[in-house]
């Protein structure tokens, strides 16, 4: 490998760590169960997202990556928008309305995302 590709590499690390969160920005200690209807739902990476509205206000849930959620049953055409779910997580620390979901219940389906 010649010395410029190399160093190209290298300084590219620190941006590419960039690119993806930490679960660090979440608050573990406080968990939501928060039950609504979903307005918008993405099925891309790093991770899947929901839109949720609740009776309180519009959330947006950070979901697991797609490969997870297919592994374990949630699939993109089941994360309709319209559809009602309840979504259990940890709140954002510095986002008031973003969550960290760990689990969704769509009917009598719970999947597990971590």
């Amino acid at each position: 490998m010649n010395h410029r590709l190399l160093l190209a590499a290298i300084a590219a690390i620190p941006t590419i760590a960039l690119a993806h969160h930490g679960w660090s920005e979440y608050d573990s200690t406080q968990t939501l169960k928060l039950t609504g209807t979903i307005e918008e739902s993405g099925y891309e990476h790093p991770h899947g997202h929901i839109r949720l509205k609740t009776k309180e206000k519009m959330w947006n849930a950070v979901l697991a990556p797609p490969s997870r959620m297919e592994n374990r049953g949630l699939t993109k055409d089941m994360m309709k928008v319209g559809a009602s779910v309840t979504v259990v997580g940890y709140p954002n620390k510095t986002k008031p309305e973003e969550m960290r979901a760990e689990r969704i219940i769509m009917g009598d389906k719970t999947v597990e995302l971590r």
